[in-house]
């Protein structure tokens, strides 16, 4: 098992304890405007559309000493994900086509301004704003 499997696993443990942070997890929901245009492989327009995805997360603050007041403001929120717990839609791990937030994104209520990984890309920072 690598590195990126191990700290999915624990974390993934961690998020279903009771004792950790089982309280703190709730559900994330995603939405992205993905816009029409023309398509030349199909000869014609695509329609607009959105991708949603779902899966689960910490919602947490910004320290003190993070917030600069412009790029990131008191009243930002920081979300942790499970890379491998973020899907499309409401598919399973087994069926499902993993999603990745991208700034401009919607989740669960907030506009999203910033997105990053950890170093083993095992999960997803991402900066809300309402």
């Amino acid at each position: 098992m690598g590195m990126r499997e191990e700290i999915q696993a624990d974390l993934a443990e961690a998020f279903d304890d009771p004792d950790g942070l089982a309280d703190a997890v709730l559900p994330v929901a995603g939405a992205r405007s993905i816009k029409g245009g023309y398509d030349p492989a199909i000869g014609g327009t695509v329609p607009a559309s959105t991708l949603y995805y779902t899966g689960r997360g910490v919602f947490g603050s910004y320290l003190a000493k993070e917030i600069d007041g412009s790029r990131v403001q008191t009243q930002d929120v920081k979300l942790l994900v499970l890379q491998n717990e973020l899907f499309e839609g409401q598919a399973d791990a087994v069926t499902a086509i993993p999603a990745e937030p991208k700034i401009g994104d919607l989740i669960s209520g907030f506009r999203t301004l910033n997105v990053s990984e950890d170093p083993a890309k095992a999960t997803w920072t991402v900066q809300l704003r309402k």
